[in-house]
């Protein structure tokens, strides 16, 4: 009996031995395993967010615009105000630039706020090499939207010869002409008028829907009816009306909308209105919205001064004022990037004269957050992506900047 004990004390101390080996050899097994995951818990720190020059070794003349063609290029084109469009390779150290489009002996830029002020490029431009610019013209004043078409045997050169005038808006005066042309989901074609001009809107366009001025406009340009080179959307506001109203306006109530994109993620429409004397303001677009102008400035009366009616106007979802040196909203870009983490979901936008830049976070649309992350010494006319949705910035100092971490 006593024999029996001991092999059974025995036993149990050899199990309790063998246990404890294995338990330790499945630790040492999961510290390696740990030791080769990510660690979760430790952010990587990418340094300051910076703006800083994309392309330090080229350089523009009062450029405007930013765009890329969709088609797996890697290339950027830049829109210069007298009537230039360059490409060139999305690369930092990129040293020349192509010539894609010159078109300026039939751009007017007379005016300060006159010129090419938009360039689009149709969704399925890797197939038929459709583009499309925005730019301003004399005799009579107007603006003219064509569409050309890349050549056939150099895709950094377009055909000069292929114009198709699809528009023409008369222009009472020489400011206030908008430009931005972007493209929906929706594959429709969607145009930034401004409201014609002067100070005040003195002929009233902003609320005048028998004139395209002073409103979005959105076209089918896959598409010709009525004598037209275009179509218009079924759905579009005033889409076969029998009261004169302009079957192109998509919204209105706009004085001078610089710079709308859409949200890629949400499918927003995000438009920024240069003010009059007071207030600067960013819109979020519908279709048929009325959105103020002249009646409104910002979320204050305009036109009476006092006690107007705001029944059936959209007011912006965030203002400011002249207060701090700002004077002229230059619409940006909500951002879907992968680069700048502290970005992500924010609608980024600046003022052209004062050079400050804010990320607006607006996840409570009643009561956005608006911060401060920049303030730069050169004019911003224009915020762009690239084909990875990286935000780029034009400068009237001739340069473009990228922002990212330093």
């Amino acid at each position: 009996m006593e024999r029996m004990k001991d092999n059974v004390t025995k036993f149990s101390i050899f199990t309790l031995f063998l246990f404890l080996a294995l338990a330790c050899l499945q630790d040492d097994i999961q510290e390696d395993v740990q030791d080769d995951l990510p660690d979760e818990e430790t952010p990587i720190d990418k340094g300051s967010l910076a703006v800083m020059e994309a392309f330090p070794n080229l350089t523009f003349n009062r450029p405007l615009d930013f765009q890329h063609a969709g088609d797996g290029s890697n290339r950027v084109f830049v829109v210069e105000q007298r009537g230039v469009i360059s490409v060139f390779s999305n690369d930092p150290e990129v040293e020349s630039k192509n010539t894609f489009l010159d078109i300026s002996p039939r751009v007017s830029n007379q005016g300060n706020e006159e010129g090419l002020l938009g360039l689009a490029f149709h969704p399925d431009y890797e197939n038929n090499g459709y583009f499309y610019v925005n730019y301003s013209a004399t005799s009579p004043r107007r603006t003219v939207i064509s569409r050309f078409q890349v050549s056939a045997t150099d895709p950094n050169q377009a055909n000069v010869g292929s114009e198709l005038v699809l528009l023409e808006i008369e222009q009472p005066f020489s400011n206030h002409n908008g430009g931005q042309m972007i493209f929906g989901s929706d594959g429709y074609l969607y145009y930034a008028s401004g409201d014609g001009g002067s100070g005040g809107d003195p002929q009233n366009h902003g609320q005048r829907r028998e004139t395209m001025l002073g409103a979005i406009l959105r076209i089918d340009i896959n598409q010709q009816s009525n004598g037209r080179n275009y179509a218009i959307p079924g759905d579009n506001p005033f889409a076969g009306n029998n009261e004169g109203f302009a079957e192109e306006i998509y919204a209105y109530g706009l004085r001078n909308p610089w710079r709308m994109s859409f949200d890629s993620q949400t499918g927003i429409l995000w438009a920024a209105d240069v003010g009059q004397s007071g207030f600067e303001e960013i819109n979020i677009i519908e279709n048929g919205g009325n959105y103020g102008w002249r009646i409104m400035e910002g979320t204050q009366c305009f036109n009476p001064s006092q006690g107007c009616n705001q029944e059936g106007l959209e007011l912006p979802i965030w203002e400011y004022d002249h207060s701090n040196g700002d004077r002229s909203i230059t619409g940006g870009f909500v951002y879907r990037g992968e680069e700048l983490d502290d970005l992500k979901g924010h609608y980024v936008y600046g003022d052209f004269v004062s050079g400050r830049i804010w990320a607006l976070n607006f996840s409570d649309l009643q009561n956005p957050i608006n911060t401060e992350i920049f303030n730069v010494s050169f004019r911003i006319s224009s915020f762009g992506i690239d084909e990875n949705e990286e935000l780029y910035i034009c400068g009237f100092d001739g340069k473009i900047y990228k922002i990212g971490y330093e």
